[in-house]
C-alpha cells in the first residue's frame, strides 16, 4: 500500500513538474496556397485552396470546421437576425442585410473537398462548414486539405464587400474558406454575426487573377511587381507587363494570421520607405481628400517609430493603408479604412488600425473571448502614440476611455469584460468593455504597479507572446513578474465582474493634536490607495496604502513628493483610519488618487475640502 502511494505521489510530481516546465502552449498552424479568379462583371470568384494543416495539439481530431463568412450577408442569416433584434444595432448594418437582392447577397460554397487526397463529405450551416473526417488527424502531425470553392461578393455592409459608400470596388476581407482555430479550450467555430475573429498563424501564397485595369493592394509581398507595374515594380529594371485583359497578382505572406486584399481601377499608389522600419504603401482614390492622403505617410511613419520604441518591433517589411471597408479594420500588414475624412480623423483611424499590428495581428488573442486585449490595448497604445505625434495634451491622454466607462456604469447596462463578444446584450456594452474599459484596464494597472513597471511589462509581453495566442492570465503573469506583486484579484474584479470602485474621505477630525482621516470603500472593488496631503505651509506628503491582496508595494513614482508607506488595507475592511501629525488647521487639502488613474465612479467624495466647496 505504501509503495503504491509513493508511486502515485511520484506520478503526480512528474505531471506537476511537466506542467510547470511548460511556459508556453502548443498552437495549430495553417499554411494556405490559393489560386483565385475574380469576375468583375458578376462580382463572383472561383478558387482552389491547398491547406497544409499542422495539428500540434496532443489530441486526435475527428472533425474540422471552416468559416464561410460571406454567407452572413443573406436575408435571414444569424447576422441579419442579430442586427434586427439588438436594441442598438450597428448603424452600418441595421436592416440592410434583410433587403439584399440575389445579386447583392454574399455566399461562399465549397464545391469539392479532399483530405489527404480522399473526398470528404461536408455540411454547411450558416457561416460554418463542418467536416467529419474519415481519417482522424493524429497529434503532432501534418495533413493536407484541398478544395474548390466559389463565392459572390456581397454589397459592402460590414467590413467586407463591393462598392462601398466611397465607391471602392472590392474590400476583400474574410473572403476565403478559413479553418477555424483549435486550441487548449477546443474548437472555436463561432457563427459570424459581425463581431470578432480568431485565426491561425501560417504562410499564405495567393495568386489572384483580375481585370488588368484594377490595382490590387493586400497582405504580404507582391512577387511579380515587374509584370504588374502600378508602382510595385523595381524602377531600376525594365517593366515586363503582360498585354492581357487580365493580370495575375502573386502575393506571399509569411507567418500571418489572415490575408486581406482590395482592388479598384482608380487607386493611386504611394510609397514611403522608413529609415528604420517597413516600406509603407498607401492606396486611395484621388479626389477632394487627395491632399490628406499625401500628407499621411510622414505621421504614419512616426507612429511606427513610437510603437517600435515603446511596445516592440514591428516584424514585417511592409504595411499598407488602403481606402476601403466601412470605417477602419485591422488585418495583417495592412488596414482597410474609409478615406473621406478630415486629416485628423484619417490619421487617428490609421494609427489605431496599425497599432492592431501589435495587438491582434502579432499578439493574436482570441478576440471573441477577450476583445479587450485586442481593442482595449490598441486604444491605450494608440492614445499614447497620437499624443506624442500631436504634442503633449496633458494628463488626460486616456480621458475618453474613462468617460466611456463611467457612462456605461451610470446607464446600468454594463456587462463584464469576460462576456463573449457575440453575446453582449447591447453594442454599447460590448464597445465599452472592449475599447474604453479595456484601455482603462491598462492605465489603471499603471496606478497599481507603477507606470515604469507597466511600460516594461508591455514590452516584455510583446516579446514573450508574439506570434502566439495569449490569454488574460498570460498577460497578468507577465505583469506579476515585472512588478513582483500578486495581481489575480485585479483580473477577478475588473475583468470577470462589473464591481465598481468608490473610495471616499469619510471624515477629517482633530484627535489629540493630530488629524484623523477615515477612508471608506463604498463599492465592492478593492484597490490600493494613494492619498496626497497638502499642508498649509506648502509641504506635500503621499500616504500610500497597499492592498493586502497585492503582497507588495509599487515603487515611488514621484521622487519630489515624500511618500509614507502605511500598513496594508485588508480587503474585507470597509474603512481605514490614518493619523497625520498636526491638527486639521495645518492641512490645506487631501486628495485620493491625485493622478486620477483609478476608475473611481464617484470622485466628488475623493477630496477634502470636498470639490466645489
Amino acid at each position: 500500500m505504501m509503495s503504491r502511494m509513493i508511486s502515485l505521489a511520484m506520478v503526480l510530481f512528474l505531471v506537476s513538474s511537466l506542467v510547470q516546465a511548460q511556459p508556453d502552449r502548443w498552437q495549430q498552424r495553417a499554411d494556405y496556397t490559393m489560386d483565385v479568379r475574380m469576375d468583375v462583371e458578376t462580382n463572383r470568384y472561383t478558387g482552389t485552396q491547398r491547406l497544409v494543416y499542422t495539428n500540434n495539439s496532443p489530441d486526435t481530431l475527428t472533425h474540422v470546421y471552416y468559416h464561410l463568412y460571406y454567407n452572413a450577408f443573406q436575408p435571414g442569416s444569424a447576422m441579419d437576425v442579430r442586427s434586427l433584434t439588438l436594441p442598438d444595432p450597428d448603424r452600418r448594418v441595421g436592416d440592410r442585410i434583410s433587403k439584399l437582392g440575389p445579386d447583392e447577397i454574399g455566399y461562399m460554397k465549397v464545391l469539392h473537398l479532399k483530405h489527404d487526397g480522399k473526398a470528404q463529405a461536408h455540411t454547411t450551416e450558416g457561416t460554418i462548414l463542418e467536416v467529419k473526417l474519415d481519417k482522424p488527424i493524429a497529434p503532432n502531425s501534418s495533413t493536407v486539405f484541398e478544395m474548390e470553392f466559389e463565392a459572390q461578393v456581397p454589397l459592402q455592409i460590414r467590413r467586407a464587400g463591393r462598392d462601398n459608400a466611397e465607391g471602392i470596388r472590392y474590400s476583400m476581407s474574410q473572403w476565403y474558406p478559413k479553418m477555424a482555430n483549435y486550441d487548449y479550450m477546443g474548437w472555436h467555430p463561432n457563427p459570424y454575426i459581425a463581431r470578432e475573429f480568431y485565426p491561425i498563424f501560417g504562410d499564405f501564397e495567393v495568386k489572384l487573377t483580375i481585370d488588368s485595369s484594377y490595382v490590387v493592394a493586400g497582405t504580404g509581398y507582391l512577387q511579380n511587381g515587374q509584370e504588374i507595374g502600378h508602382g510595385y515594380e523595381d524602377s531600376s529594371k525594365p517593366v515586363k507587363r503582360a498585354n492581357s485583359k487580365e493580370l495575375t497578382w502573386h502575393f506571399k505572406s509569411p507567418n500571418v494570421p489572415d490575408f486581406m486584399w482590395a482592388a479598384d481601377p482608380d487607386y493611386v499608389h504611394l510609397t514611403y520607405q522608413m529609415e528604420n522600419g517597413p516600406l509603407l504603401r498607401f492606396f486611395y482614390q484621388p479626389g477632394d481628400q487627395t491632399s490628406n492622403w499625401k500628407n499621411l505617410p510622414e505621421p504614419t511613419a512616426k507612429a511606427f517609430e513610437i510603437m517600435n520604441r515603446r511596445f516592440g518591433e514591428y516584424p514585417y517589411k511592409e504595411y499598407s493603408v488602403i481606402q476601403g471597408g466601412d470605417g477602419g479594420m485591422e488585418y495583417p500588414m495592412g488596414t482597410l479604412i474609409t478615406g473621406h475624412r478630415p486629416f485628423g480623423s484619417l490619421l487617428g483611424v490609421t494609427v489605431h488600425e496599425l497599432v492592431h499590428s501589435w495587438y491582434q495581428c502579432v499578439l493574436a488573442s482570441n478576440e471573441s473571448l477577450v476583445a479587450w486585449m485586442d481593442e482595449g490595448f490598441t486604444s491605450y497604445a494608440s492614445a499614447i502614440v497620437m499624443n506624442e505625434i500631436n504634442g503633449p495634451a496633458g494628463a488626460d491622454v486616456h480621458g475618453g476611455s474613462y468617460r466611456s466607462y463611467y457612462s456605461i456604469v451610470r446607464s446600468g447596462r454594463e456587462e463584464a469584460m469576460i462576456t463573449h463578444a457575440d453575446h453582449f446584450n447591447t453594442n454599447a456594452a460590448y464597445s465599452t468593455a472592449a475599447y474604453g474599459k479595456g484601455a482603462v484596464f491598462l492605465q489603471q494597472l499603471g496606478y497599481v504597479i507603477g507606470q515604469e513597471a507597466l511600460d516594461r511589462g508591455m514590452m516584455n509581453y510583446y516579446n514573450t507572446w508574439k506570434f502566439k495566442h495569449p490569454n488574460a492570465n498570460d498577460f497578468i503573469r507577465v505583469m506579476e513578474k515585472e512588478s513582483g506583486m500578486v495581481l489575480d484579484w485585479y483580473i477577478d474584479y475588473f475583468v470577470n465582474s462589473t464591481h465598481t470602485i468608490d473610495y471616499a474621505i469619510e471624515s477629517v477630525t482633530a484627535e489629540q493634536g493630530m488629524t484623523q482621516v477615515v477612508l471608506k470603500r463604498n463599492q465592492k472593488m478593492v484597490m490600493p490607495v494613494d492619498l496626497l496631503v497638502e499642508f498649509s505651509d506648502g509641504r506635500k506628503e503621499l500616504f500610500y496604502i497597499p492592498l493586502d491582496l497585492m503582497r507588495g508595494e509599487k515603487p515611488v513614482e514621484d521622487p519630489s513628493v515624500r511618500r509614507t508607506i502605511l500598513p496594508d488595507w485588508t480587503w474585507v475592511n470597509p474603512t481605514y483610519t490614518i493619523m497625520i501629525q498636526g491638527g486639521p488647521e495645518s492641512i490645506k487639502g487631501i486628495q485620493i488618487d491625485p493622478s486620477r488613474r483609478m476608475a473611481d465612479i464617484e470622485q466628488g467624495n475623493n477630496s477634502f475640502p470636498a470639490e466645489g466647496k
